[in-house]
């Protein structure tokens, strides 16, 4: 594994998974602290060679490791380059309350979550293989991260962060693989990348705002679902915008749905220069009661449903409003097949949709 950081400003944070449940520290011997290698955390000494010595000796353990580095420190560092292949069979990374952080890893760099045996396990708490808590000012580029055993790049209350050509995979069948899994968060930027998993390619979660995903491949997958109001909670999503994105034989395109006992709304999101190929549920509402969805634009979107049903719009007695729908052009991917639209319970703006869209 090869993996360029250059630390903009001092930071503090701690290599480990974001599953309460699953502390990796708890979990094998094999633990590196930087402060056993001569670190200082004092916002002052030059900690580099530190991290660097303590890297080695994590990539170069046996089965999984731990690089810690202790929370509520101030540690002064150079550029520093991690470098691999490790012998570890399991590093995961967590980066806590970090802001001005830029991760490079220069078209080579890769993370490998070895995630294949936590996947039969559906009901364990798994890993994630990178996880940005509360960082401001995050800039990911050039990396490649694969095979979590959860979801690859978890993001929870950060504002500010751009993500650029980055390669995320996993097989179809790995289940609860988000490529990326937004939370709390806003101001975020993913971009130049592709993303094929065995879950939602980008996850948006209660909470955020500012969204922007552009010129993104996703597929397989589950497409990019912005959902809220699980457990009976208030949740609200704002300000989404999906700009020229692909998606390549996912189950959803665009999603939306929200949870029964929900509250909150989901409003201001955007979908505009879609293509489709062969997507089983290319646009889709999915609404339950308490949670509010308005206006949401679909504009020139283009390609091919695997379902009969290429547009659903399932909004309950509350209702939709202020949707607008315009320059759409989904047809089977099966030759000769026809394809049909489903809506009820919602108002607004439908013109040059095909199929044709009749709302009950």
């Amino acid at each position: 594994m090869q993996l360029i950081i250059t630390l903009i400003l001092a930071l503090s944070f701690v290599s480990t998974c974001l599953c309460k449940r699953w502390n990796l520290v708890d979990r094998n011997d094999n633990i590196y602290n930087v402060m056993q290698y001569g670190a200082r955390g004092d916002g002052k000494s030059d900690d580099s060679q530190a991290f660097l010595t303590a890297w080695n000796s994590t990539c170069e353990a046996q089965g999984a490791a731990t690089l810690v580095i202790p929370p509520r420190l101030s540690f002064l560092v150079n550029n520093l380059i991690f470098t691999g292949p490790c012998k570890a069979t399991s590093i995961t990374i967590q980066v806590i309350s970090v802001n001005g952080l830029t991760i490079d890893g220069h078209n080579s760099g890769s993370i490998d979550g070895y995630g294949s045996t936590w996947w039969e396990c559906r009901s364990c708490a798994r890993p994630i293989a990178v996880y940005f808590n509360h960082c401001n000012n995050l800039t990911v580029n050039n990396l490649r991260v694969s095979n979590s055993a959860g979801a690859h790049i978890a993001i929870n209350g950060c504002n500010g962060a751009t993500f650029s050509r980055l390669l995320v995979d996993a097989p179809r069948t790995s289940p609860n693989t988000d490529g990326f899994n937004i939370a709390s968060s806003k101001n975020i930027l993913i971009q130049d990348s592709k993303i094929s998993t065995g879950d939602d390619c980008i996850a948006i979660n209660g909470g955020s705002s500012y969204i922007n995903a552009t010129r993104l491949v996703c597929g397989p997958g589950h497409g990019i679902s912005i959902g809220l109001g699980k457990d009976h909670s208030y949740e609200t999503v704002e300000e989404v915008h999906v700009h020229n994105c692909t998606f390549i034989g996912t189950t959803n395109g665009a999603r939306i749905k929200t949870f029964l006992g929900g509250s909150g709304y989901a409003r201001k999101i955007t979908f505009d220069q879609i293509y489709l190929q062969n997507v089983r549920n290319p646009i889709i509402i999915d609404q339950h009661y308490g949670v509010k969805v308005s206006e949401v634009t679909y504009h020139g979107i283009d390609g091919t449903s695997a379902s009969d049903i290429a547009i659903k719009l399932d909004c309950s007695s509350l209702g939709c409003s202020n949707i607008v729908m315009d320059q759409i052009n989904i047809v089977s991917s099966q030759k000769e097949k026809k394809v049909n639209a489903f809506c009820q319970n919602l108002q607004g703006t439908i013109e040059s949709t095909v199929p044709k869209v009749s709302c009950t």
